[in-house]
C-alpha cells in the first residue's frame, strides 16, 4: 500500500468525522435540542435512513458520484500528499473548541484554490439572503406564532407538530447532504465502485452514532444559545426555512458553498426579529451573539485561506 493511498483514506476518515461533528450538527442541531427527551438511537435511525436514501440515489443516478456533480471543478489530486490531511485535522481541533468553521472553505480550497472566490461569493450571498429572509419572516409572518411558542414553552406540543418537525428535518437533511457531501468525498475518486460506497456508508453511520450519543458535541452550543430552539415548533420553522434556502442554492449552481454561513445568517436574522418583537432580550446582547458567531465564521475563513495557500508552499520548501 503506497503512501498516497494511505493519505487518501486518512483524509477521508478525518474529513468524515470533523465535517459530521461541525456542519451536520448545525443542520441537525434544532432536531437534537428539541428531541432531547427521546433515546439517541431513535434519532440516529431516523437521520441515517435519510442518509442512506441520499447515498443510494446519488450513486445510482450520477454514475457513482456521491457528490451530485459538485466536485466537477475540484479534480482528484494526481499526487495525494500529506497536505490534504491537514485541513480536516485542523477542522477537528476547531470543532472540539465549538467554533462553527465553514468546512467548504477549509476542505475544498486546498483541492482547488482558484475556486475560493466563487465559493466565497455564493456563501456571502447565502448569508445575506438567509439574514434578510429570517428578519422578514419572524418579524411579520410568524410573530404571533413565536410569541405563542414562548408563552407555552412548558406545555407538551400536539402530535402534528412532532410529525411536521420530523418531516422538515428530513427535507433539510437531504438538502444539506446534497450540498456538503462534496466536502467529504473530495478525498475519494469521483466515481465510487460498490466496495467504496458500502465502506463509506459504514463509516458515516458509525460516526453519526458517536455524535448522536454525545448529543451533538461542543458545536451544539451555537443552536442552544438561541431563543427557544429547544421548542419543537420553533425548530420546525427554522429547519423548513433553512431547507428551502439550501434548495434554492442547490438549483442555482453546482459550485459548493458554505452552509455554515447560511445557517448563521438565518439564526442571526431570527434573533433580531424575535428580540424586537417580544423584547425578551436586549438588542445589545443579541448583537454580541451575532457578532461572536460571525467573528468565528470569518476566523475560520482566514484559517482556510492560510492553509490552502500556505500548505503547497510549505510542501515545496520541504521537498527542496
Amino acid at each position: 500500500m503506497n503512501s498516497e493511498y494511505i493519505f487518501m483514506w486518512v483524509g477521508f476518515l478525518l474529513a468524515s468525522y470533523s465535517i459530521v461533528a461541525n456542519d451536520a450538527m448545525q443542520t441537525l442541531g434544532t432536531f437534537l435540542s428539541s428531541n432531547s427527551q427521546r433515546p439517541w438511537w431513535v434519532l440516529w435511525l431516523f437521520v441515517c435512513s435519510v442518509l442512506l436514501v441520499v447515498f443510494f440515489y446519488g450513486w445510482i443516478t450520477n454514475d457513482g458520484d456521491i457528490a451530485y456533480g459538485r466536485l466537477a471543478e475540484f479534480p482528484f489530486p494526481e499526487n495525494f500528499s500529506w497536505i490534504y490531511i491537514v485541513p480536516p485535522f485542523v477542522l477537528l481541533l476547531l470543532t472540539n473548541w465549538g467554533i462553527p468553521v465553514s468546512t467548504t472553505f477549509l476542505i475544498l480550497t486546498v483541492f482547488a484554490p482558484s475556486n475560493l472566490t466563487n465559493m466565497l461569493t455564493k456563501s456571502l450571498f447565502g448569508y445575506g439572503l438567509a439574514f434578510v429572509t429570517a428578519i422578514l419572516i419572524y418579524k411579520f409572518i410568524t410573530k404571533a406564532l413565536e410569541e405563542k411558542f414562548l408563552s407555552t414553552a412548558d406545555q407538551k406540543p400536539p402530535i402534528q407538530w412532532v410529525i411536521l418537525q420530523w418531516s422538515s428535518t428530513a427535507f433539510l437533511w437531504s438538502q444539506w447532504l446534497i450540498q456538503d457531501l462534496a466536502n467529504i468525498f473530495a478525498y475519494l475518486p469521483r466515481n465510487l465502485d460498490a466496495s467504496m460506497l458500502f465502506f463509506s456508508m459504514f463509516v458515516m453511520l458509525l460516526l453519526y452514532a458517536i455524535i448522536f450519543y454525545r448529543n451533538g458535541g461542543a458545536i451544539q452550543h451555537i443552536v442552544t444559545s438561541k431563543t427557544n430552539t429547544q421548542d419543537i415548533r420553533s425548530a420546525t420553522i427554522v429547519d423548513f426555512i433553512y431547507g428551502l434556502i439550501l434548495l434554492l442554492f442547490k438549483e442555482w449552481s453546482k459550485m459548493p458553498m458554505s452552509t455554515t454561513w447560511v445557517f448563521i445568517g438565518l439564526l442571526a436574522g431570527r434573533e433580531i426579529a424575535i428580540a424586537h418583537n417580544s423584547q425578551n432580550r436586549e438588542m445589545k446582547d443579541v448583537g454580541k451573539i451575532i457578532f461572536s458567531d460571525a467573528l468565528k465564521a470569518f476566523a475560520g475563513l482566514a484559517v482556510s485561506i492560510v492553509i490552502a495557500f500556505g500548505l503547497p508552499f510549505l510542501e515545496k520548501m520541504i521537498s527542496n
